[in-house]
C-alpha cells in the first residue's frame, strides 16, 4: 500500500517541486524550523495534487490501459487515493497556516489551483493557467514565510510562471493521443504534437531569460553559464519531443531546467526580494 500510494503520489515532480523549494529557503536565509516547516507544507500540498490527479483520472488511467498506474493495476482503489489527496490537503492547510496566515493562504491558493486543473481546467484552453498561477505563487509564499514577510520581486513571479507553463507542456507531450481518446482537450492537445513540442522549448526558454536577466546589474558569470545550460536543455527537451514520440524526457528536462533556475534565484541574493 504504501509504495503504491508514493508511486501514485509523482514522485518525480513532487521530490523536485519540494527539494527545489527548499533550496530555495535554504538560499534565501530561512532558520532550519521555518525552512522545515514551509518545505513539510510544499510536500503535503505536492502530495495532496498527486493523489487527486490519479483518483480523479483512474477511470481515464483504465481505459487507455495505463498499467504503470497503481489504481490500474489494482493495487490500490480511487477511493484510498481520494481518502489519501484529502488528508493531504488537511495536512496542507495546517502547515501553511502555521507558518502565518498570510504566506498560508497564498500557498492554498497556489494548491487549489493545481487542483482546479485536475478537476476539469486541464481539458480547456485555459490548462496552463493553473500551471501559471501555482508555480508563480510558490516564490510568493516560500519569501513571504522569512522574517519580516518580504515580498518577491515580480520578475521571479513571472519566471517561475513561466516554467511552470513550460513543464505543463512538457509534461503532457507523451500523453497526448492517450488523452485525446478520453476526451481531455487542453491547450497542447488543440495545438497539436509539432506546436507543442515547439511551445515547451519556447516558455522555458522565456523563462531562462528572466531568471538571467532579473537580478540588477549585468548577468554574472555564474549567471551566464547555468543559463546557458539551462537554454541547451530546453531545446534539447523540445527535439527530443519531436522525434521521440511518447518520451517522457522532455519533462525530466523541463524539470532540470526548474533546477538550473532554482540555482539562478539562490545566487540573486537580495535581488529576490521586492524593493
Amino acid at each position: 500500500m504504501v509504495a503504491a500510494l508514493v508511486l501514485a503520489s509523482h514522485p518525480g515532480p513532487t521530490v523536485v517541486v519540494t527539494a527545489l523549494s527548499a533550496g530555495l529557503l535554504a538560499g534565501a536565509g530561512a532558520s532550519v524550523a521555518r525552512g522545515a516547516l514551509a518545505t513539510a507544507a510544499v510536500l503535503a500540498g505536492q502530495l495532496s495534487v498527486g493523489w487527486s490527479n490519479d483518483w480523479v483520472d483512474a477511470g481515464r488511467d483504465a481505459t487507455v490501459g495505463r498499467t504503470d498506474k497503481p489504481v490500474v493495476r489494482g493495487v490500490l482503489a480511487a477511493a484510498d487515493l481520494r481518502r489519501a489527496a484529502l488528508a493531504a490537503a488537511g495536512v496542507c492547510a495546517v502547515l501553511s497556516w502555521s507558518t502565518g496566515a498570510v504566506p498560508g493562504t497564498v500557498h492554498l491558493v497556489a494548491v487549489a489551483a493545481a487542483w482546479a486543473y485536475n478537476l476539469g481546467l486541464k481539458d480547456s484552453a485555459w490548462s496552463w493557467a493553473p500551471y501559471a498561477v501555482a508555480f508563480g505563487l510558490l516564490p510568493v509564499f516560500l519569501v513571504l514565510t522569512l522574517p519580516g514577510r518580504p515580498l518577491v520581486a515580480p520578475w521571479v513571479v513571472v519566471g517561475a510562471a513561466l516554467l511552470g507553463v513550460g513543464a505543463h507542456v512538457a509534461n503532457v507531450l507523451p500523453d497526448l493521443e492517450d488523452d485525446a481518446a478520453t476526451g481531455v482537450h487542453g491547450l497542447p492537445h488543440r495545438l497539436g504534437r509539432t506546436r507543442a513540442s515547439l511551445l515547451a522549448p519556447a516558455v522555458l526558454l522565456a523563462a531562462v531569460g528572466v531568471v538571467v536577466l532579473g537580478p540588477s546589474g549585468p548577468p554574472t558569470a555564474l549567471g551566464s553559464v547555468l543559463g546557458a545550460l539551462a537554454g541547451v536543455l530546453a531545446v534539447a527537451a523540445g527535439v527530443v519531443a519531436l522525434r521521440r514520440v511518447g518520451s517522457r524526457v522532455p519533462f525530466a528536462l523541463s524539470m532540470a531546467v526548474a533546477a538550473l533556475c532554482v540555482v539562478l534565484l539562490v545566487a540573486a541574493g537580495t535581488d529576490l526580494v521586492a524593493g
